[in-house]
């Protein structure tokens, strides 16, 4: 099964280093897994990601998201049962 990564960011508020950033981890932890991951320019405050064109963070409803909680989403889409190692940690 292939899978597609989109990360939409604003760039009104500057943000494709920090969607670069996010895609640069997505695709070190899933380089077997994405076919794709593009960076989609958008505006209004917008910082969503989706895999296979399911929303699975956004800004708008649950803040910046940080890279492990991202990681685990995409994962569970992606890769059911694969470990993360120390990204798989419990948060305290």
């Amino acid at each position: 099964m292939t899978h597609r990564v989109q990360i939409e960011y604003c760039t009104q508020c500057r943000w494709l280093p920090r969607a670069a950033w996010l895609a640069q981890e997505l695709l070190t932890t899933f380089e077997a897994e994405l076919t794709e991951l593009a960076l989609k320019p958008g505006t209004g405050g917008v910082f969503v990601v989706r895999v296979d064109d399911e929303v699975v963070w956004d800004r708008r409803e649950q803040g910046f998201p940080e890279p492990t909680a991202v990681k685990r989403l995409v994962r569970d889409r992606v890769a059911p049962g694969r470990t993360l190692g120390h990204s798989d940690k419990p948060a305290d």
